[in-house]
């Protein structure tokens, strides 16, 4: 297998190569300016190492895949074009308005608590951009109110004039019924063919989302449509890159569904997010090789610190109503929680509690911590690290990036020492203290909330900066054992290697498996059947477009159900392609039955108000080849660790004086070394920080435990 895969972060971009046997990891700082340019420099730094260049490379790899923050930065800075909305008449206010919550999605709780302050975002569509058109269809998918065909030219006419550079159609049940959605655009490209106004996207809202729901099904459509024109810009600019240094094969980009797919057959909003949620599929894929178990997998990178869940068995957590930024969309995403708590992550004094909060402002790439030396004015996590003796200044990033120590001294003392009365080694370990313990938080939070407990679980500890917390985060959990997985720098990267081509569509439906009003079962088999089949057909076609072979298609059918008319809803994942007899239905029950007491507890199950299904949803994929890990097994008797390259004073937390330490390079990677803290491991990739009371016992293929001694 040969294979490139980049995730593309908010400070650096991780290149991984798979080259037959061999596997290389190169980063780079991101340019965010230019993302091709850091994908270069990063690609090179892996070509380096198997002796090629890019172009002797590239021609010869099966697939180069790719996660971007492209959309995410996007929406950030609010670049865009101007959006035009057309909606059915009656509900012009339904996305300003925001289900009354808009002033809170996407803020932490402090900031959601804080009413006198509250404002909604600035919006993507304002206003004077929605225009009202004359349709009604209603909840069974019939006609009540014919298109309007002269109104519809006319509103498209004002937003065109209006400076509309997208347009999106949201029509009221156009999920059940779209054929008036469907006019619109016929309609469009009559009045304004495509000779006239360039390519203006259209994007119909059934389209982009399945399910029912006027607003989410609203903002994800108007999301998708903001970022459509930066998002074919800035990858189509990439695809050029690839094409200039010899390969011809379609780009693949990694989706935030745990899948990917060619760039003619990606939405933009598939791509938010889409480099974490790849390395919760790296450890999903790790935990089933290694046989593992249970593992909540946690990415500490430059910018933030991401958790993911992966439960023993296949079962999958899904966000199927994110808020991405500041918007509640309907997208079947991966599960995960993002904190402020990268390396990049500010540290700033909290007045109210006299303490050290970190972030979730980073400085990024660009300036970067104060240490980077290149204008950076606050304080980081990585400023704290270095001050506490465990990063090399000389040697970080493999020597790419001098680190000036004086310069983190300087913003440690001005931001934090005056307000907080400490000399600046006390104020770094305050830092360290509090950003170890908001992310074992966040973990413990996570778990605990649906049901789980972290000794249950193995804690991965992968990204750029993950190795360097994973001893300070564990002793904040309370637990005893952390794994830094192999390749644990470019670990993402690496899962964007392993993932499928995928594609998932979803249907509303109005399927009652128990009526208890009459004590029926559901019967009308054909009906359901049909929507499945025609959710898998959609699935197949995106596929075989792309050139794959139907032969290997592959189908995973998923229901989200509920009890009665209660509000929750809960995925079921089901072997049952079909449903063909009485007895499915029974089987599909007891199915949900046993999900839902997992996940609420058992005995809070009610089938006496009725069991139904709401949503229909299809994952159509095609299995890939993928990245091969070893049983990351402790065996054998441990070796003696190498001669340390140097040693230095490093400050821990807990210790008033500071340590002799020993420093190791890459050698002490080798399968059964075994390290008793205090120690650092300084690699061309990361830096393991190995804590007083801790051991560190390296497994195959460059993995390592952390054990609590």
């Amino acid at each position: 297998m040969k294979r490139v895969s980049v995730d593309i972060g908010g400070t650096f971009t991780d290149c991984f190569v798979a080259w037959g046997e061999q596997c290389v990891e190169g980063k780079a700082l991101t340019t965010h300016h230019n993302l091709a340019v850091g994908f270069n420099d990063a690609l090179a730094d892996a070509c380096r190492q198997l002796a090629l260049t890019p172009q002797q490379l590239l021609p010869e790899v099966d697939s180069v895949r790719y996660a971007t923050t492209l959309g995410t930065n996007a929406l950030i800075e609010r670049k865009g074009p101007r959006v035009g909305l057309l909606v059915t008449t009656g509900f012009k206010h339904t996305v300003p308005l925001s289900r009354a919550r808009g002033y809170g999605e996407g803020l932490s709780e402090p900031e959601q608590m804080d009413i006198p302050n509250a404002a909604r975002p600035d919006a993507l569509v304002p206003i004077p951009m929605i225009r009202e058109v004359r349709e009604r269809v209603d909840y069974l998918g019939q006609v009540f109110w014919a298109l309007d065909e002269d109104d519809v030219r006319l509103r498209i006419r004002e937003l065109v004039d209006a400076g509309a550079q997208a347009l999106v159609v949201m029509f009221t049940n156009s999920v059940v019924n779209p054929a008036h959605e469907l006019r619109v655009r016929e309609i469009f490209l009559e009045e304004y063919p495509a000779h006239m106004l360039g390519a203006v996207p259209v994007l119909l809202s059934h389209q982009v989302v399945g399910r029912k729901g006027e607003y989410a099904r609203a903002t994800s459509t108007i999301v998708d449509a903001f970022l459509h024109q930066i998002m074919y810009h800035g990858l189509g600019t990439l695809e050029l890159n690839l094409r200039q240094q010899g390969y011809l094969k379609p780009m693949l980009v990694n989706h935030n569904s745990g899948g990917m797919a060619q760039l003619n057959s990606t939405d933009a909003l598939q791509t938010v997010h889409s480099g974490p949620v790849s390395g919760i599929a790296a450890s999903e894929y790790l935990a089933a090789a290694a046989e593992l178990g249970n593992v909540v997998a946690t990415d500490m990178g430059g910018t933030s610190f991401d958790i993911g869940i992966v439960v023993q068995g296949g079962l999958k957590f899904y966000d199927f109503n994110p808020v991405i930024d500041r918007w509640l969309v309907s997208v079947p995403m991966v599960h995960l929680v993002a904190l402020g708590a990268g390396g990049g992550s500010i540290a700033r004094y909290e007045r109210m509690y006299k303490t050290v909060e970190i972030g979730p402002q980073s400085a990024g790439s660009d300036p970067g911590p104060a240490c980077y030396d290149r204008g950076g004015q606050h304080p980081t996590v990585t400023d704290a690290d270095l001050l506490l003796g465990y990063l090399d200044p000389k040697h970080y990033a493999n020597g790419r990036i001098p680190l000036n120590v004086r310069r983190a001294r300087q913003v440690m003392r001005d931001a934090l020492c005056d307000e907080l009365g400490l000399d600046v080694i006390e104020a770094a370990k305050l830092v360290k203290k509090q950003v170890d313990a908001a992310m074992a938080n966040g973990i413990a939070t996570e778990l605990r909330t649906r049901g789980y407990e972290p000794k249950d679980f193995t804690v991965l500890a992968y990204g750029g900066n993950g190795p360097l917390h994973a001893c300070g985060i564990a002793s904040a959990l309370g637990v005893s054992k952390v794994l830094a997985p192999p390749y644990s720098s470019t670990f993402s990267a690496c899962g964007a290697g392993t993932v499928n081509q995928m594609h998932i569509h979803e249907m509303n439906t109005w399927t009652v498996l128990f009526n208890p009003n009459t004590r029926s079962f559901f019967g009308d088999f054909d009906a359901f059947n049909r929507g499945v089949e025609e959710l898998e057909r959609r699935g197949r076609e995106d596929l075989v477009r792309q050139g794959l072979d139907p032969a290997l298609i592959r189908y995973r059918l998923e229901l989200d159900m509920r009890y009665g008319n209660q509000r929750v809803q809960t995925a079921v994942v089901t072997p049952l392609a079909r449903l063909r007899s009485q007895r499915d239905v029974l089987q599909l029950m007891e199915l949900f039955h046993a999900r839902y007491g997992e996940r609420f507890g058992e005995g809070s199950q009610s089938p006496e108000t009725g069991v139904r299904i709401n949503t229909l949803r299809v994952c159509a994929y095609v299995e890939q080849p993928s990245v091969r890990f070893a049983s990351l097994a402790i065996r054998g008797e441990p070796l003696a660790p190498p001669e340390p390259v140097a040693w230095r004073e490093c400050h821990f937390v807990g210790h008033d004086a500071p340590l002799q330490t020993a420093v190791y390079d890459d050698r002490a990677r080798a399968e059964g070394t075994q390290i008793d803290g205090p120690a650092v491991i300084t690699t061309r990739a990361t830096t393991y920080l190995v804590e007083p009371g801790w051991t560190y016992r390296a497994v195959a293929q460059g993995g390592a435990w952390f054990l609590r001694r």
